[in-house]
C-alpha cells in the first residue's frame, strides 16, 4: 500500500510505503493480517525503513491506533530496521491511525481492532487497589473467625443476715440510736459476694 505526495520541498516524489502480509492461524481459525515494513521513498530511492511490531488484525478487521510511532513517548511500533541506513535520522507519527489492506468493501474500514491494551496504567492500578482492599477485607475476616468470644456471667448472692454488735462509737454517730432494755445493742446486716465465670 503506497501513499505519494509527489515533490514536497526538496524531497522529490515522497512515498510512504507499507508492507502487508496475511497468514492464516489455526489457534483462531482465521486470517490475519500485520503490517511487516514501512519504507520511506524520497528521490526515487529508499531512504528509510522501519520495521512494525504488534501492527495486526484479522483480516476481516481494520487496525487503529490513535499513534503509530517510532518515538518511545508513543509506544515505539515503529524501529528502525537498521542502524547502517538513514532510519535513525526519521522520526515517524501516524496520528489517529487506521489502516485495512484486505476485504475492504464499498471503500470503507471494516470494523476496527483497536491498539489500546487491555492492561492499561489505569487499569493496572484498579487491579492493584481492589487486591490491596481485597486482602485487607480477608485479614479482617481472618482476625473476627479467630476472635474468641468472653462469656461473662455474673451470679450474686446474699449472705445469710446476720448480727453485728454495735460499738459506742458508732452508737455515737447514728441520729436515732438503737435502744433496748439491756445494755448491748445490735444492728441487722446484710452481706453480699459476687462470683464471675468466665
Amino acid at each position: 500500500l503506497s501513499l505519494k505526495f509527489g515533490d514536497i520541498g526538496n524531497l522529490k516524489g515522497l512515498v510512504i510505503r507499507f508492507l502487508l502480509t496475511t497468514s492464516y492461524y489455526q489457534l483462531s481459525v482465521q486470517n490475519w493480517f500485520s503490517l511487516h515494513r514501512l519504507q520511506l521513498l524520497y528521490n526515487h530511492s529508499i531512504q528509510a525503513t522501519f520495521n512494525a511490531s504488534r501492527i495486526y488484525a484479522p483480516a476481516s478487521y481494520s487496525y487503529h491506533c490513535e499513534h503509530v510511532s517510532s518515538l518511545q513517548r508513543y509506544d515505539a511500533l515503529l524501529i528502525p530496521s537498521s542502524a547502517n541506513d538513514l532510519s535513525k535520522l526519521w522520526e515517524v507519527t501516524f496520528i489517529d491511525f487506521q489502516i485495512q489492506g484486505f476485504n475492504i468493501q464499498e471503500g470503507h474500514f471494516a470494523y476496527a481492532k483497536d491498539c489500546a491494551s487491555f492492561f492499561s496504567p489505569a487499569i493496572l492500578m484498579g487491579l492493584v487497589m481492589s487486591l490491596i482492599l481485597l486482602l485487607v477485607l480477608a485479614y479482617a475476616l481472618h482476625m473476627l473467625i479467630h476472635l474468641k468470644s468472653l462469656d461473662r456471667h455474673y451470679e450474686c448472692k446474699a449472705s445469710p443476715a446476720y448480727f453485728a454488735q454495735m460499738k459506742d462509737n458508732d452508737m455515737g454517730d447514728e441520729k436515732e440510736p438503737l435502744r433496748s432494755s439491756g445494755s448491748e445493742s445490735y444492728e441487722l446486716r446484710n452481706q453480699q459476694f459476687c462470683k464471675i465465670y468466665i
